[in-house]
């Protein structure tokens, strides 16, 4: 890929990035926007909406970006939990990480790679039309004795993280380290968390601080069982009844049969949902009372429609509450303990000599139960993750297809043997730079902007019981499919599919992929630009929830609606975060031009989600 390419997409995405940062500092001030720009303290009553005029709302200020900057780390703590400290310390660690990496990579990797002639030599003068390939180290003389900088740069770089990870009194480190064996499942784990004692022990003692903070809840004391056997003559509960009694005598406090209950639970959910909007109504003196109900009905009170509704649903909830009761008993219950000591100590012991028999589960929180999957079996459980491996093997196979045509967009005499006919577009300097530099990581963003949801609509049907589960195991399918079809694809598809020559002779391959894969450093880049830079500012300015609010206010005049709280999607985030780190440790040493846009991303993320966490979301503390 060409310079100009590169420079087309970077000002491109340049100009997208100042375009949101200037709309969200001007929306971020209009009281009618704050549901979308300051949920969490409007839901919270610290910023009230109003509607008086003032010009200074409409000029564009960055007030934001000093109040972020500023933003403590116990602030941070009371205000959004746990999990939004470790999430920002991960940047942190990211940044330490690749600015010592980008001062070895610029000031020194890259002019050696410049001095290379192996592919071409570098003209400064037209260096606009140079190929990003001459920076990168496939353009090192063969057999120079110039490589052993490079390394001794990947030495250096080794040795800082370690001491970052040993030394540094910061969880950053500790943390991705944590957050990547986690995610792979690997048994390393506790092999390699001696070697973080300082960041393992900081984590664990905020996590214990935040344990002993908070007031003991019933689920830190229940288990869920599940696959409970029943002898004839007998119920599930007196099974359970009698088998907790006999084995764990001093422990066991009670239990509860679960039963199939999903239309109560919606019922429930309704309710407080209505409810919600009545103490709304009730707490605001200037909120509108009334509402024509229908295209030509008369105008209701507010506050008795409702209390009619609410009643009409506690008469649902009880009517199938007494059907459920009449109805087959599932093969689960929830068992409670007398300490958390105690529950602990059943959940981790196998309860039966038949592994599928007395199945124990950590219960989850009340807020937090995904209900579907909470009594299922078994067989259902392991047929469903089952369909979920193959369904997730298909969709990386199937994405193969846009990973091969954004890499046909980026070599331009390939676009020319494909399409003939737009040869002559072609040959204009600006289209073929957009199209080869902008263009490809584009159409690859928005497919990717697919995969998240289809991820979580996956783990949601795998067999979990909470929604933090589900939110976990979307994450680890999000990384491992970003890694293999955005790192692995996209690297081979730019090489080997266009050079299977290389195979006619093995001895050549690995110096094939030597020059081959460092040339995707170009694709990577514009990939970082756009799915870093803009995709980072825009969820800055909240594209989608602003016209939804605006359609909403169109089409309904009711603003008697719960605000809702949103959270940091923690199955998007996380993984991006980890690729970009995986690039950068990748390519520093291949291609050292990739950092500069590294850093910039990470510098708008740690700023960007310092705003975030405090002013629009909330995390959930047990995600972590």
């Amino acid at each position: 890929m060409l310079v100009s390419a590169i420079l087309t997409s970077v000002g491109i995405n340049s100009a997208l990035c100042v375009i949101f940062l200037v709309l969200y500092s001007i929306l971020k001030k209009q009281p009618s926007y704050y549901e979308v720009y300051a949920p969490r303290l409007l839901a919270e009553g610290s910023s009230k909406q109003g509607s008086r005029f003032n010009l200074e709302r409409l000029l564009p200020s960055a007030g934001w970006l000093s109040k972020a900057w500023k933003l403590s780390e116990e602030e941070m703590l009371s205000s959004s939990g746990l999990d939004a400290v470790v999430y920002m310390r991960m940047i942190t660690f990211c940044l330490k990480v690749f600015s010592f990496a980008g001062i070895i990579g610029i000031l020194i990797l890259l002019p050696v790679n410049c001095s290379g002639t192996e592919l071409h030599q570098i003209d400064f003068a037209d260096l606009y039309t140079s190929s990003l390939d001459a920076f990168t180290i496939s353009n090192v003389n063969s057999g120079s004795k110039l490589l052993w900088i490079h390394f001794s740069a990947v030495y250096a770089v080794t040795i800082f993280i370690c001491y970052l990870l040993y030394y540094v009194s910061s969880i950053l480190c500790g943390y991705i380290l944590l957050s990547i064996l986690i995610l792979a499942e690997f048994d390393l784990l506790q092999i390699l968390l001696p070697r973080t004692v300082n960041e393992y022990n900081y984590i664990s003692s905020k996590r214990i601080a935040y344990f002993y903070s908070a007031k003991p809840q019933p689920h830190q004391f229940t288990i869920l069982v599940r696959n409970i056997p029943v002898s004839v003559g007998s119920s599930i509960s007196d099974s359970v009844e009698s088998f907790f009694t006999e084995y764990h005598p001093t422990t066991y406090l009670s239990h509860t049969v679960l039963r199939r209950s999903s239309k109560v639970q919606s019922l429930i959910k309704d309710a407080n949902q209505l409810y919600k909007r009545l103490l709304h109504l009730q707490s605001e003196p200037s909120e509108q009372k009334y509402k024509r109900v229908g295209l030509c009905g008369n105008k209701v009170d507010l506050l008795d429609h409702y209390g009619k509704r609410l009643d009409d649903l506690e008469q649902n909830v009880r009517l199938k509450q007494s059907e459920a009761l009449l109805a087959e008993d599932t093969h689960a219950a929830f068992v409670s303990f007398k300490s958390r000591y105690g529950a602990s100590t059943v959940f981790h012991l196998q309860q039966s000599i038949n592994p599928t028999h007395w199945l124990t589960e950590e219960a989850p929180a009340p807020d937090d139960v995904y209900w579907p999957f909470l009594s299922s079996s078994f067989m259902r459980r392991w047929i469903s993750k089952l369909v979920v491996v193959v369904a997730c093997i298909l969709l990386t196979i199937l994405f193969l297809i846009p990973v091969v045509v954004v890499q046909g967009l980026t070599n331009l005499s390939q676009l020319e043997v494909w399409f003939p006919f737009l040869k002559s577009i072609l040959d204009i300097s600006f289209v073929s730079q957009v199209i080869t530099g902008y263009l490809p990581s584009l159409i690859l963003q928005l497919f990717l902007k697919a995969v998240a949801p289809i991820m979580v609509f996956l783990s949601s049907i795998q067999g979990y019981i909470s929604h933090s589960m589900i939110e976990k195991s979307a994450c680890k399918k999000v990384l491992w499919f970003t890694i293999w079809n955005i790192f692995f694809a996209t690297a081979f598809s730019g090489s080997i599919f266009n050079q299977f020559s290389i195979f006619l002779d093995p001895k050549n391959i690995p110096s094939k992929l030597a020059v081959a894969v460092p040339a995707q450093a170009s694709f990577f880049i514009a990939y970082v630009v756009t799915s870093g830079w803009t995709s980072t500012t825009s969820e800055l300015a909240r594209i989608f929830p602003l016209i939804c609010l605006l359609t909403t206010k169109c089409c309904a005049k009711s603003t008697d609606e719960e605000i809702e709280v949103p959270s940091i999607p923690y199955h998007k985030d996380i993984p991006r975060i980890l690729f970009f780190g995986l690039l950068g440790i990748t390519y520093f040493f291949l291609a050292p031009v990739i950092l500069p846009f590294l850093l910039v991303y990470l510098c708008l993320a740690y700023i960007i989600f310092r705003n975030q966490v405090f002013f629009l979301t909330f995390f959930l503390s047990y995600l972590l």
